[in-house]
Formats: structure tokens, C-alpha cells, sequence
């Protein structure tokens, strides 16, 4: 009796820290809209937060640590572009391209996208009807609440396709943190994603030269978002977000990527006071619904 009970404590725990890990991501939005408003652009938010997470995760682990082997190191280098370089670079080019709400829906396509790769890259992974219902029925949910009653179809092919390789780009994430959790340690799989993740920006800089003001980047409100988003929405997020990842596999910690949307739509009516309808109401609750059926046939599935 004790043995299931400690490990039912356990699952509980690794849900809790995907639960954290959305809601902060949820509220990034906040600071990134103060920072943007403050003269920094997508590529130097993106930089500066990876690179604080790094600095402080290097000193809790200082030197130099060589690869263990040359594939794995590969692996490393692409979790920090699909974590890294390559999503927030593809979903910030498109919110210039598209309108917000078609890359906020599109971008939720991450879990459907992360349940398929599953099944053609990781073995063993089944995929339940129960699964696909409860992954549609989410989806849907994030179409209400993003166009939260006021939908205009608009189609911004180059915009729309860059959202799409976002979410593929997260997808990808998810599965190489999968190849990559039973032989490295979840810090050192951080460490590495967040190294990567600087090394491949850098050559965007050549095309938008990195601002470093110290002016700007030393007043108050610049410094204090940049600490939230590079400490917590950063380092402590994609380290507990990893141990999920570990915990509970990548299809049932993807689909809490289903409530950032949910979640950035409390904080805009709580911030921003913008008004929250019915039909954004009625999204969230399809959300919940969809992510509750979808865990569900998902554990069917794979005690089959």
C-alpha cells in the first residue's frame, strides 16, 4: 500500500510543478509587452533572460563540463534551438506578421503536434481516441479564448506558418528532453539548453544589433522584468518544467500548455482590464474538460 501512495505523492508533485511552470508563462506577457514599450525587441528580451538563467546556473555549477559523447551533445544543441533560439524567434517574427490571436491558437497546436511525434519517434506510445477528443475539445477551447468573442478570420500565410513551426519547434523540445532524461541530470539538461539557446541567437544579432544601453537596461521596471522573466519565467520554470517532462512523459505535460491561454486571459482582464466574455468563459471551461479527457485516455492507452 505504501509504495503505489508514494508514487500516486510523486505524480502529484510533477503535476504541480507543470501547473506552476504554465502559470508563470501565462503572465509573461506582462513583463515582455513593459519591455518591448521600454525599447527592447523580441531578440534582446529572449537573449538577456536565457543569458541571466545561464550565468546563475553556471555558477551554481561552475567550469567546464565536456560532452560525455558527441551525440548527445548534438541533442543538446537542438533542444536549445527548438526550446530555445528557433521558438521564441519564429513566434516573436510572427506576431509581426499575423494577428496575436492566430499565433496564441496556433501555438497551441504544441500538444496535438507533441502527441503525434510521440507516436512516430518515442516507442511504446499509443494514441486513444479518448486522447484525440479531449486534445480537440482543448484546442477549441483555446480558439474561444483567444478570439475571447470577437472572431475575424484573417490569414497571414508567412505569419501563420511561422506559428506553426513554433509549436513544431516546442513539440520537438518536448520529445529530445525525452531522448535525453535517463542519462543527464535535469540541471544539466538546463544548463545546456539555455547555453545553446544564447550560442544560436547570437547570429540574429547581425541583422538587429543586441541594445545594450546600459541606460536602458539599468532603469528599474527594464531590470526587475528582465530578473522576473530570466530567474523565474526562465531558469525555474524550464527547470521544473523538465522534471515534469521526466516525471510524467511529453504528452501528459504538454497538454498543460493548453491552460496558458486560459491564464493570460485572466492576467489581461486582472492587468490590463480587458474585458473577458461568455464565450472566452465557456473556452476556458472546454479547455479544462479537454485536458481532463485527454489525460484520461491517455493513462488508458498506455496501461494497454
Amino acid at each position: 500500500m505504501g509504495v503505489p501512495t508514494a508514487m500516486k505523492a510523486n505524480q502529484g508533485m510533477y503535476h504541480l510543478m507543470a501547473l506552476i511552470a504554465v502559470v508563470i508563462w501565462g503572465t509573461t506577457f506582462v513583463s515582455t509587452k513593459t519591455l518591448l514599450a521600454e525599447g527592447l525587441t523580441p531578440s534582446d528580451i529572449m537573449f538577456y533572460r536565457f543569458l541571466l538563467a545561464y550565468v546563475v546556473l553556471w555558477a551554481s555549477r561552475p567550469g567546464i563540463h565536456l560532452p560525455r559523447n558527441w551525440r548527445d551533445e548534438g541533442l543538446f544543441v537542438l533542444a536549445g534551438i527548438c526550446g530555445g533560439s528557433l521558438y521564441f524567434w519564429t513566434e516573436n517574427t510572427a506576431l509581426d506578421l499575423t494577428l496575436s490571436a492566430n499565433v496564441a491558437l496556433l501555438l497551441a497546436t504544441a500538444p496535438i503536434l507533441t502527441v503525434l511525434l510521440s507516436r512516430l519517434c518515442l516507442k511504446g506510445q499509443r494514441i486513444s481516441t479518448a486522447l484525440i477528443i479531449g486534445s480537440l475539445c482543448a484546442l477549441i477551447g483555446v480558439a474561444c479564448v483567444v478570439y475571447n468573442g470577437h472572431f475575424v478570420l484573417q490569414i497571414h500565410p508567412l505569419g501563420d506558418l511561422l506559428s506553426i513551426a513554433a509549436a513544431l519547434s516546442w513539440a520537438l523540445y518536448n520529445i529530445l528532453l525525452k531522448w535525453l532524461d535517463g542519462r543527464y541530470s535535469t540541471l544539466e539538461i538546463t544548463r545546456k539548453v539555455f547555453f545553446y539557446g544564447v550560442i544560436t541567437l547570437l547570429p540574429v544579432f547581425a541583422i538587429h544589433p543586441l541594445n545594450y544601453d546600459p541606460d536602458l537596461l539599468f532603469r528599474p521596471i527594464v531590470i526587475g522584468n528582465l530578473l522576473f522573466l530570466g530567474l523565474v519565467a526562465s531558469l525555474c520554470c524550464f527547470a521544473i518544467w523538465n522534471l515534469a517532462v521526466k516525471g510524467l512523459g511529453t504528452i501528459t505535460t504538454s497538454h498543460y500548455i493548453y491552460l496558458i491561454s486560459p491564464i493570460a486571459l485572466g492576467c489581461a482582464a486582472w492587468w490590463l482590464n480587458e474585458p473577458v466574455t461568455g464565450m472566452a468563459l465557456c473556452g476556458a471551461v472546454l479547455i479544462l474538460g479537454g485536458v481532463y479527457v485527454a489525460e484520461k485516455g491517455w493513462k488508458r492507452s498506455s496501461k494497454q
